[in-house]
């Protein structure tokens, strides 16, 4: 069995709900390949929502990053926005919203129509920026700006 093989069965436990089988087959799978960047990724991201041990599953996420950044070449960033997205889903675990949300960006600079971290985001309830930064977004100028580009958008014509 090689690591592939053990990510694809843990995504496909992960799909079925299955987080608990999918971490303990991620501890075996460690347990032969205990640097693979894409095994470790999933294992931290689990460690910190199942076994709520966050400190040692964000250091996990982000030693997977480092260990991808040294071996992967140029130009193979594809696989990037997976990693941020197990990171920030640690920090979501850990109650770490600031966290989360740098993570998922780091994530979309790579793919910006990735839809599991579209989705994390939206769930966060993230907002957009204001339409004139320097103001706060209650100022009446940005609301009422922004509810004429939301009715232009709207708009059949």
């Amino acid at each position: 069995k090689n690591p592939s093989y053990y990510l694809d069965e843990v995504k496909t436990l992960l799909q079925r709900k299955n987080n608990r089988d999918a971490l303990n087959l991620l501890t075996d799978a460690l347990d032969q390949f205990p640097s693979d960047p894409f095994l470790l990724s999933y294992y931290g991201c689990l460690e910190a929502i199942i076994n709520k041990n966050y400190k040692f599953g964000i250091d996990t996420c982000s030693r997977a990053i480092e260990i991808l950044n040294k071996r992967i070449p140029f130009g193979q960033e594809i696989f990037y926005p997976t990693f941020y997205l197990n990171l920030g889903r640690a920090y979501v675990a850990a109650k770490n919203r600031k966290g989360a949300v740098n993570a998922f960006q780091q994530g979309i600079a790579f793919d910006k129509e990735n839809r599991d971290l579209i989705w994390e985001m939206k769930k966060l309830g993230l907002r957009k920026s204001a339409l004139i930064p320097f103001l706060q977004r209650s100022n009446p100028i940005n609301k009422y700006i922004g509810m004429l580009l939301y009715m232009l958008k709207k708009s059949p014509w």
